[in-house]
């Protein structure tokens, strides 16, 4: 029986946190660290189409023409249109279902030849069809990964929630597109609405950092923040994001230091740069993706920082590479028509001085991050938070029950996907990184 997912109460986690750590106190300002906690929830394990004891079938039927004008589109533009389709999910037939692309590094290079079964997909139940949704979610991604299996994803997402960190439902899926051979593809949550009544309490809005965008300050304007960042939840308004940018950016170092606990989850950001160096994902916060949310509580005025793609946890590689995405694993082939670059230019507009949030190749440059790990106090938090996790995580055996309890369901139940020598090789990959 699959293992339950354990969430804390973020008021719990910076509890421990807090005592894990001394405060320090400067000149000027008492260096806090506790912050504001938002009112997060305990998330029980997925069911229906989140079962992830089960690997799952999804078939779409959508026409050809209208795939090859998006995938046009996509190049000439950089936009992702919607296109309608035909989704049969577990044998239950969805009409109109939203179909576009998703990802971006991911769809670096796509070629009009890419075989639709191996791109990377967000599915919208109610895009065209009012209330439609698959056992309350109205939204699932088709993650792309560079290993045959993506266990290495699928194994980072359970930890994320074992961590005490907002995570998604991921599970194993056969999917195909338009009768090709199906293949294993891992569906996860997208961070909706559905998403975010499950994991917080009360009001909020969530914003998506864009990845051709930064976290600069570029005035009081919405419209100057168009492609730096999405707000994915609540009416629109970038007033509090903003003014946090303009905080995070503009304030004085000891201002910085007083007003950030009052901003910012203090304890959960620590967690979670502790979390993503754990797991060796170097494509998070500020890694070349920009891979990251911001959750602003309405009643609490601060933000969390949520994570987001972690298919290149535990080593991955966009471009595949040796070892098929991580060291050790698959066959290190991509698909035909899909990318095998690793991003190496920045992206155009940037202002003068600045590099995107996620730094360029190889990240390091998100200013939230060097300022936040620039005050000794909140350094030595984010060290003693991974211990923490690694001796939760690790140490304990629980990472290695989550990689065997995924291994054992893909070998059980995809063999026609997977071979099982795959599954192990790539499943020792992981275990080799866990052991450290």
């Amino acid at each position: 029986m699959r293992a339950r997912r354990r969430w804390l109460v973020a008021t719990a986690t910076a509890a421990t946190l807090v005592l894990g750590g001394c405060a320090a106190v400067s000149d000027t300002s008492d260096i806090s660290t506790s912050g504001a906690a938002p009112a997060t929830r305990e998330v029980p394990d997925g069911t229906g189409v989140w079962d992830a004891d089960t690997v799952h079938e999804i078939s779409v039927e959508v026409d050809d023409d209208a795939v090859a004008a998006m995938v046009d589109t996509y190049q000439e533009t950089g936009e992702k249109d919607w296109i309608e389709a035909t989704v049969t999910i577990d044998g239950e037939t969805y009409d109109r279902v939203g179909l576009r692309l998703k990802g971006n590094s991911s769809l670096r290079g796509v070629t009009d030849d890419a075989d639709p079964t191996e791109l990377p997909w967000l599915l919208r139940l109610d895009e065209f069809v009012e209330g439609q949704s698959v056992d309350g979610s109205r939204e699932l991604v088709v993650r792309s990964n560079s290993s045959a299996t993506a266990l290495n994803e699928a194994v980072a997402l359970d930890l994320l929630a074992e961590a005490g960190l907002a995570s998604e439902h991921a599970v194993a899926s056969s999917f195909s597109v338009n009768g090709a051979d199906a293949r294993l593809r891992l569906v996860v949550q997208n961070l909706d609405e559905d998403w975010e009544a499950e994991n917080f309490a009360g009001e909020g809005l969530l914003y998506k950092a864009e990845a051709g965008g930064d976290w600069s300050y570029r005035g009081d304007d919405p419209d100057a923040y168009t492609d730096v960042f999405d707000q994915e939840t609540g009416e629109d308004d970038l007033t509090p994001l903003i003014s946090f940018l303009d905080f995070v950016n503009t304030s004085s170092d000891e201002d910085f230091a007083a007003e950030l606990p009052d901003r910012l989850d203090i304890a959960s950001f620590a967690r979670y740069l502790a979390f993503e160096e754990l797991v060796d994902n170097f494509d998070d916060i500020d890694g070349p993706g920009n891979n990251s949310y911001l959750r602003y509580d309405v009643a609490t005025g601060a933000f969390t920082v949520v994570a987001w793609d972690h298919n290149l946890a535990f080593g991955g590689s966009p471009g595949g590479g040796p070892g098929g995405g991580f060291p050790g694993g698959g066959d290190g082939e991509r698909p035909e028509g899909m990318p095998t670059d690793r991003p190496t230019e920045l992206p155009s507009g940037m202002p003068d001085g600045m590099r995107p949030g996620g730094g360029g190749p190889g990240g390091g440059s998100n200013v939230l991050v060097e300022r936040f790990t620039a005050v000794d106090e909140w350094a030595d938090l984010v060290e003693d938070a991974k211990a923490d996790l690694a001796a939760e995580l690790y140490d304990s055996g629980y990472a290695e029950e989550v990689l065997d309890r995924w291994s054992a369901l893909l070998t059980e139940q995809a063999g026609d996907l997977v071979d099982a020598a795959t599954v192990q090789e790539e499943a020792d990959a992981i275990r080799s990184s866990i052991a450290g």
